[in-house]
């Protein structure tokens, strides 16, 4: 009964970390949805008024020829509505056969009864391949994640095009350009007014002292233009950025003012690329950190204790040791990358039936500290700390009494 316990497979558990896989299926598609429902009003609109035009030149005696001319111009709009229709009809089903593939993944998990089984292996190899391409491509790998999802057939379990869109974005910023990331805030102006985003006004107001470095009357006479239209109008929201915004004109390139020059200043562009990233993350429900660290510090967390961070670890670490420790967070490859994570919280202790405690304060169990020392040819009547090396009186080592 233990060991059915212990093999137990818990799917809810194991989905924890996949709710991105469904979530973001769902975001696209409502967009899709949205941009389908915006493209069909708008052209109505304007097929109903061409068609109201029409028939009130043809009820005012208007002749023939241009009414016919008012028609075609009318049938080659609605021609045009549906191509575009017909596009986003295309990708809505492609979204589609991705989210019943991403659903029968994970139903997939939950037929399977045990952690022993060979199916659960095959599963988490295939989610395993799932993070890797998600690690890759938002550390911009995008040609070796496509390879990687094509080579293990997972291309309908993994988001490459959303990213390399994002990474697209993010590098014209990197590279000082603002035109991609506000062409991606038009699409997407609903969404980012209701989360209340900054991410808009931030790239305007980039714009403005792109027009005020370049300190020629011309183009200051522009970004005065420019802040009246796309700043001014934000300064009940963002007053404290408007007037330093006002102020800047005042100022040159070369100002020692620590609140001029660091807009002035180049890392303006790398913040404003995070912050494109963290608001499509946000936007889309992407976790900001890549799955595989979230998987990874899960892991390593569940197996942490205080002793792996000790300055005996292992025998890697200390040469007087007469142990290996077997434990993964000791080891040379994990234990940098384990320290700040927290430890785990156990419920159960196990420790041996005749523990005692040395002088140095290191619990062992007494028969097996004895059998050590006696293989090692530690002198009668004295004991090693397997993992310090000190040596200790037999008659200093006390007992331990479990409360």
């Amino acid at each position: 009964m233990a060991e059915l316990t212990t093999t137990r497979l818990n799917a809810e558990s194991h989905l924890l970390l996949d709710q991105a896989l469904l979530r973001l299926p769902c975001e696209l598609v409502r967009k899709n949805f949205k941009t389908s429902q915006r493209i069909v009003e708008r052209d109505r609109d304007n097929v109903v008024d061409t068609l109201r035009a029409s028939a009130n030149a043809s009820l005012a005696g208007d002749s023939a020829p241009q009414s016919i001319k008012a028609l075609d111009s009318m049938i080659a709009k609605m021609q045009g509505l549906k191509r575009k229709l017909d596009g986003l009809h295309e990708e809505e089903i492609r979204m589609h056969k991705h989210s019943r593939k991403r659903i029968q993944h994970l139903q997939d998990l939950y037929d399977i009864p045990s952690l022993a089984d060979v199916k659960y292996e095959e599963w988490s190899r295939i989610r395993l391949n799932r993070l890797l391409v998600d690690h890759l491509l938002r550390n911009g790998y995008g040609e070796s994640a496509k390879a990687l999802a094509a080579e293990k057939d997972i291309t309908e379990l993994v988001d490459v095009d959303v990213f390399l869109q994002c990474h697209k974005i993010e590098r014209s910023l990197y590279d000082g350009r603002t035109q991609e990331a506000l062409a991606w805030c038009n699409e997407n102006k609903q969404a980012l007014k209701k989360k209340l985003s900054n991410l808009e006004f931030e790239l305007r107001l980039q714009q403005y002292i792109e027009l005020v470095r370049s300190g020629q009357t011309h183009k200051l006479k522009e970004a005065i233009r420019h802040a009246q239209k796309y700043i001014a109008p934000h300064r009940d929201t963002y007053s404290a950025e408007v007037d330093k915004a006002m102020g800047l004109l005042a100022y040159p390139v070369e100002t020692r003012i620590e609140r001029y020059s660091e807009m002035y200043s180049a890392s303006r562009w790398s913040y404003l690329a995070r912050l494109f990233v963290s608001t499509h993350h946000e936007l889309l429900s992407l976790p900001e950190q890549p799955l595989l660290h979230i998987a990874l510090s899960a892991g390593l967390s569940s197996l942490k204790t205080p002793s792996c961070h000790s300055a005996y670890a292992s025998s890697s670490s200390n040469a007087s040791s007469s142990t290996t420790s077997v434990c993964p967070i000791c080891s040379t490859e994990l234990n940098d990358l384990a320290r700040n994570v927290p430890y785990a919280h156990h419920t159960k202790s196990y420790v041996e039936n005749d523990p005692v405690v040395l002088p140095n304060g290191r619990v062992y169990g007494r028969h097996r500290l004895l059998q050590i020392s006696s293989q090692i040819g530690v002198p009668t009547g004295q004991v090693r700390d397997p993992t310090t090396g000190e040596l200790f009186e037999e008659s200093k080592i006390r007992k331990v009494y479990i409360s």
